[in-house]
């Protein structure tokens, strides 16, 4: 058995710290339907890039962060962003394959998947459904993807993550 040693653990840190930051980031509120979900695209990234190293444990773990930042029911984004994290793990080999721009396509179903839950988990506690303004986000960040991967891909090549 060969051990190999990881490099680049600070940059995935970073990455998430600034999604979780742009995440809180306060914006007008006109601006606010169209703030793209940052922490599921860069977790999206990083489970494409490096399934071995971020994966579920990354996904539940930035997720109750974010839960905590947010103020939101304690687990809700959690549970969500687990679900994202296997998905992309899972079929990493599949999707890495693809154009970017179908990439992107890949990116708004996991997105949407992520929004229905947490809309599935505000249901069952009572809370208000939302506007159609909801799923804006999911679009957005697709729309963002090929931008977003470009960004971190370099990142990554750069500072040697693996």
């Amino acid at each position: 058995m060969m051990l190999t040693r990881h490099h680049g653990g600070f940059i995935i840190l970073l990455s998430f710290a600034v999604a979780l930051l742009l995440s809180i980031m306060p914006l007008p509120d006109a601006l606010r339907p169209y703030r793209p979900d940052w922490v599921g695209l860069v977790l999206i990234f990083w489970c494409l890039a490096l399934p071995d190293r971020v994966g579920v444990i990354s996904g539940w773990l930035v997720g109750l962060l974010l839960d905590a930042l947010t103020g939101t029911l304690l687990g809700q984004h959690a549970l969500s962003l687990c679900v994202i994290a296997y998905l992309c793990s899972r079929l990493h080999q599949q999707i890495r394959v693809f154009p970017l721009w179908q990439q992107a396509l890949s990116v708004l179903i996991f997105l949407l998947i992520h929004q229905l839950l947490v809309l599935w988990i505000n249901s069952i506690t009572g809370r208000p459904g939302p506007g159609p303004s909801y799923w804006l986000p999911s679009l957005i960040g697709a729309l963002l993807w090929p931008l977003l991967y470009s960004l971190l891909d370099g990142l990554r090549r750069g500072f040697a993550v693996r």
